[in-house]
């Protein structure tokens, strides 16, 4: 018997002695159940081959692609792309969506004037031929019109701004050449409305 109890002591002097040891060693207390199952499913997600990592950009391009199209119809700016983003290039879309300009009628008029042009009447293509011209320089006077009143609007408007009107003119003129039910973002102001005075 004394002899199995001091066999026995220094096992459990040795156990007690590892348990302290790994105690030390780990300095946190044990996760829960819950955090451990939280902590197992994270690892879980984050892609380890490149399939799964091939996979998770596809998913993430998708869900961008997604955002980016609601935002071209809603207007939000969060995920519009990098070029329609800002108060000043919104202010710009509004102004122009919001006048009228004969800018948007020379797409169908263009599309007219190919259709005499390739009709097979000499009559029809000598109109057409007589009327590229004349669209060419409403094209021109408009664009110097819309550019002189919008610099003045946006000056006015963003008076805190270095440049406001920087990179705006091509910007409203490529989207007042467009019909409007073609426009991107979608217009989100009707036509003949007030703007308001500040854009944030």
């Amino acid at each position: 018997m004394f002899r199995r109890t001091k066999s026995e002591s220094p096992a459990t002097t040795s156990a007690e002695v590892d348990l302290s040891s790994a105690d030390q060693k780990k300095g946190r207390p044990t996760p829960s159940r819950r955090e451990a199952e939280a902590a197992r499913k994270a690892r879980a997600k984050v892609p380890r081959t490149r399939k799964e990592q091939a996979a998770a950009r596809k998913l993430s391009r998708a869900e961008s692609s997604s955002k980016m199209r609601a935002a071209m119809r809603n207007g939000d700016e969060r995920y519009l792309p990098a070029r329609d983003q800002g108060p000043v290039r919104r202010f710009v879309r509004d102004y122009v969506d919001s006048n009228f300009s004969l800018l948007e009628l020379m797409l169908p008029a263009m599309v007219v004037l190919l259709f005499f042009g390739y009709s097979g009447s000499t009559t029809l293509a000598a109109y057409a031929n007589a009327a590229l011209p004349a669209l060419l320089l409403v094209v021109i006077v408009e664009g110097f019109r819309l550019r002189w009143k919008l610099r003045k609007e946006v000056t006015r408007r963003f008076p805190d701004r270095a440049d406001p009107s920087k990179g705006i003119t091509t910007y409203a003129l490529m989207r007042a050449l467009q019909v409007r039910f073609l426009r991107q973002p979608k217009p989100q102001v009707k036509m003949g409305s007030a703007l308001p005075e500040r854009y944030r």
